[in-house]
């Protein structure tokens, strides 16, 4: 226990704690303490003087972030495209590049009020159903994850948007399962090579949503091929930087209007979109 816990000084013993470990603790130390208070910022800066109560829970939380553990699973809550969803460690936690993927698919379908049938490979906490869900408001979903600790997750967050009745949620692999005709396929599938090392961090992460296989790559090839055969208008799908090529080839003896790359905010590939 820590004698006079009053905003100040629990704010400036948290930075000290972060400071070796967290580039941005100063930040972290508010973010973890307004969590820790259910307050917001405006209100952490309004009541400096005030006691905090639970100081023992607070510091758990303090060292749970020392070990590296993301933020996003010790608040359970993370931000994607302006919106805060709720997030566990059974899904990944949504990077920004992932918004790029949202944009994508705005520009290739820009009739808002289109009934479209969209298909998610891969729903995670179901940030990108739930995004695209708000924007076209007379589509339907179909969001697929093999984890069921994905689809409880995901599950929580439609509720809190309202969208349970729109986007419906499937427990199982890729399109088994999912018969209906797809106007719109789209993913973050996993991508990384089995025998890639990752940060530390990475490890808090469920690594079925990180792993694609062997190689990588294995996964959007088998959604490419599931494309292709089911005739799917559009399947626009996030990859790894170095995946690029690899696409191209696989494709190039096959019969597809377009593919389409984009770039991330630091000019690498992150995805495509293949029209049929």
């Amino acid at each position: 226990m820590r004698s006079g816990h009053l905003v100040r000084g629990v704010l400036a013993d948290i930075v000290k704690i972060l400071n070796p470990h967290i580039p941005r603790a100063s930040r972290e130390a508010q973010l973890l303490l307004m969590h820790h208070l259910k307050k917001d910022e405006l209100w952490l800066i309004s009541n400096q003087q005030t006691e905090v109560s639970n100081i023992d829970a607070l510091y758990e939380l303090v060292y749970r972030r020392v070990q590296n553990e993301p933020l996003e699973y010790i608040t359970n809550s993370v931000s994607f495209y302006s919106e805060e969803f709720f997030i566990d460690k059974g899904a990944l936690i949504p990077r920004p590049e992932t918004e790029l993927l949202i944009d994508e698919v705005i520009k290739n379908c820009p009739n808002l009020d289109a009934p479209v049938r969209f298909v998610e490979v891969g729903v995670g906490s179901g940030i990108i159903s739930i995004i695209l869900a708000k924007h076209f408001k007379n589509a339907k979903f179909i969001a697929v994850d093999i984890s069921q600790d994905a689809i409880n997750i995901a599950r929580k967050n439609l509720k809190s948007f309202k969208l349970e009745d729109r986007v419906e949620l499937r427990l199982g692999s890729l399109l088994d399962g999912v018969d209906e005709e797809i106007d719109y396929l789209v993913s973050n599938p996993p991508y990384i090579a089995q025998d890639e090392k990752l940060e530390i961090n990475l490890s808090y992460e469920p690594q079925n949503a990180l792993f694609g296989g062997e190689i990588g790559d294995e996964i959007i090839k088998n959604l490419l091929d599931e494309a292709l055969r089911r005739q799917i208008n559009f399947f626009t799908c996030e990859i790894g930087y170095d995946q690029k090529d690899k696409i191209q080839i696989y494709l190039k003896d096959t019969s597809f209007k377009s593919l389409e790359f984009y770039n991330d905010y630091s000019k690498f590939d992150r995805g495509f979109t293949l029209k049929i």
